[in-house]
């Protein structure tokens, strides 16, 4: 009798990253909606460009301050439980917006915002943790991180057909925290914290992963029982700070100042400027899907990661830099689209820092890790917006902002150059 042929791994892994993918898409529609709104609601606010800055950096102060907690909630209450409640906070956060009067109660949304969003980053990078092997990791990432790009383009267009459809910016942002709240509901409904704890994976799956996870076991440091502020005293730990920061410098910047940039400066309408959004912000989809894709396979040949990623980032920070700053030299809005575009397209191979913590971390320290991760990012946030707007009205123009987007883009170059993607921290 011919013996029974092994059965096919199940993929829920996967979708459990397509899952995170839509949530983080949801999560850039509401967090860009305030850019895409902002050239109708300075008018009606009267708001000169620098308090625009104020209220675009808001989100991030608190984003910012809850990055260190949102890591260690994380790693002791487990992502399932985690999104879910962070994710209905941060739909009624993004509806209560729509009912603001005055720049005040505006920011104090913002805020609201902020802290609600703050947990999903680590959450995520502790999902990539448990469900993902060491190969899939830069995949896994770039689904999860892939939803900030497409999120701003979906957001471009989603937010400005609404308004067009409605004529009010707030019932835009009432009906996108209605539509968020109900994702909340779904992640509960579908996200586990384990891969055996899902009705949907098999034994061929749960044997796969934890397979892949009980040799990184074997590899963890022994003596890896410090406290969270030890990272302070590693290199590969303050670049990857630094890093990251720089590379969400330059994404924030443009996330939050690009629609008012192309209305501005080169005359776009609302609908000229969503459809250019869309184009560039959809770029930098499909580019961190390219650069998660190259280097998944280089590193499944066999190459070493300082190999691989230190190319993928270097690659990635020269491009885009050199782009960002060819851009204040032109006057052709195709131009400018296509390399804006072509910017966001390699700026997000930079967000396959995602597959650092767990390259870097011990099992027990992944979502702590991403949590600083996230921290070096939100501070890029905050000081982004505040500055271009103190720029453009010192100025009266975009250009010595873009030289600044061109310097984050040199930072991530030499961070990115002096990692020590190999060796775990024993912390």
């Amino acid at each position: 009798m011919a013996a029974l042929a092994p059965a096919r791994k199940s993929s829920v892994r996967w979708r459990i990253f397509w899952f995170l993918l839509m949530l983080i898409t949801v999560n850039y529609v509401d967090r860009a909606s305030l850019s895409v709104a902002m050239p109708l609601i300075a008018k009606e606010f009267t708001l000169s460009p620098v308090m625009q800055g104020l209220i675009l950096s808001s989100f991030f102060w608190s984003y910012t301050v809850m990055q260190i907690p949102s890591g260690m909630l994380v790693d002791r209450f487990k992502p399932r439980l985690v999104i879910t409640v962070a994710t209905l906070v941060w739909g009624g956060f993004q509806a209560g917006a729509g009912l603001c009067t005055n720049a005040l109660s505006l920011l104090l949304m913002r805020l609201g915002l902020g802290f609600s969003e703050a947990a999903i980053a680590p959450a995520g990078g502790k999902l990539n943790a448990l469900w993902l092997t060491r190969n899939e990791r830069t995949r896994g990432a770039s689904l999860m991180d892939g939803g900030a790009p497409l999120g701003a383009a979906v957001g471009s267009l989603l937010i400005t057909a609404l308004i067009a459809l409605f004529g009010s910016w707030r019932i835009a942002f009432v009906v996108a925290g209605v539509a968020t709240a109900l994702v909340g509901a779904l992640a509960w409904a579908y996200i586990r914290n384990y891969p055996r704890e899902h009705r949907g994976v098999n034994e061929a799956e749960a044997a796969f992963i934890e397979s892949s996870h009980d040799e990184e076991l074997r590899r963890e440091p022994a003596d890896a029982s410090g406290r969270a502020l030890d990272f302070l005293k590693y290199r590969s730990f303050l670049l990857m700070f630094f890093g990251f920061m720089c590379c969400n410098t330059l994404f924030n910047g443009l996330l939050t100042w690009m629609p008012s940039y192309l209305m501005k400066e080169h005359g776009l309408d609302i609908r000229q400027m969503g459809g250019s959004s869309f184009i560039i912000y959809f770029s930098g989809f499909v580019g961190e899907l390219v650069g998660a894709c190259i280097a998944d396979k280089w590193l499944a040949s066999g190459a070493r990661p300082n190999t691989v990623l230190r190319t993928i980032f270097g690659i990635a920070a020269v491009i885009a830099t050199v782009s960002v700053f060819s851009v204040a030299y032109l006057s052709s809005v195709t131009l400018v689209v296509v390399l804006l575009s072509c910017t966001v397209f390699f700026l997000r191979w930079g967000n396959l820092y995602w597959c650092i913590p767990p390259l870097l971390g011990t099992r027990a320290k992944v979502g702590t890790l991403g949590g600083f991760l996230n921290l070096g990012a939100a501070i890029g946030g905050i000081g982004a917006p505040i500055l271009v707007g103190a720029i453009v009205q010192a100025t009266g123009s975009y250009f010595l902002a873009m030289m600044f987007f061109a310097a984050t883009g040199v930072g991530l170059l030499l961070c990115s150059l002096g990692i020590d993607y190999e060796k775990k921290l024993p912390v």
